[in-house]
């Protein structure tokens, strides 16, 4: 194992790597994450990386909170850059620990900018995204030949806390079978309506994914219409992933995590061949 790592790059002093952790079990972390885990100085990371793993870090490192959560006091974007750059320029080994993918809704592609504009050296380390991931671990495939050859990957608010108001509602309910949102908890009310008013049937199947990949997932299945009174009865909290289309009926076959502990939400459904008609 150690001659694996060490064919791998090294994380220079007075550089930065920004790193995908994936969506939380840290399984799923990659060999270039664990890399920078075990050589880096100051670990930099968001609220949704998850404890166990920070815990792969090195002893002696420094480890900084820089997450935002909606509705809390966070730090500011611009001041995690700056930060960024003053760890390098004082000659530290930087990791920046980002949930799920860096460049996927995760503002990774700010911090790198504001580190080219400085001149400090960055590596990209992508992760597993929590739109894909997160859904696997909830039995629900992004995508399946039998119910879509594409798939929309949004976010449920712009930097000013809103719904996106340059999203173009109607060309996506036309044109993605399935949709995937990330931070959308908080406005799916609107988001449904929009999407219903665009021509999505009330009755789609809707799914949140609370905590996805962690041993505290939670999965709710309901429709689009019914999407905000059942999150609120059921006290449904971010982080979650929420998905709508088809492909989330299919959870009923392929919840494998609640199988695996014996904590199926639904009993086993029938195969996707029968599902969706085998036309192998």
């Amino acid at each position: 194992m150690e001659a694996l790592f060490s064919s791998l790059p090294d994380l220079e002093p007075g550089s930065v790597w920004l790193v995908g952790a994936g969506p939380g079990d840290p399984g799923l972390l990659t060999l270039l994450a664990v890399q920078a885990l075990r050589q880096a100085d100051v670990i930099v990371h968001d609220a949704l990386v998850n404890a166990e793993c920070l815990k792969l870090a090195r002893p002696g490192a420094l480890l900084e909170f820089a997450g935002k959560r909606g509705g809390k006091p966070s730090p500011k974007q611009c001041d995690i850059s700056l930060r960024l750059v003053e760890l390098a320029r004082a000659g530290k080994r930087v990791l920046r620990l980002k949930g799920g993918d860096p460049f996927v809704f995760g503002r990774g592609g700010e911090e790198a900018l504001t580190l080219l504009e400085h001149d400090v050296p960055f590596r990209i380390v992508p992760g597993i995204t929590a739109g894909i991931g997160g859904l696997a671990y909830a039995g629900i495939p992004v995508t399946h030949r039998e119910v879509n050859h594409a798939v929309t990957f949004l976010t449920g608010h712009d930097s000013s806390g809103l719904v996106p108001d340059r999203i173009n509602w109607r060309g996506i309910a036309a044109g993605s079978p399935v949709i995937v949102m990330y931070m959308a908890m908080k406005h799916i009310g609107q988001i449904s309506r929009n999407l219903i008013e665009a021509g999505r049937s009330p009755d789609e199947p809707l799914a949140f994914v609370c905590n996805a990949a962690t041993p505290q997932q939670s999965v709710l299945e309901t429709t689009l219409s019914r999407a905000e009174v059942d999150a609120a009865r059921a006290g449904l909290e971010p982080p979650a992933i929420v998905v709508v289309g088809e492909v989330v009926r299919l959870r009923g076959s392929l919840d494998w995590l609640g199988r695996l502990h014996d904590r199926s939400a639904a009993a086993p459904g029938p195969a996707a061949a029968c599902l969706f008609g085998d036309t192998a």
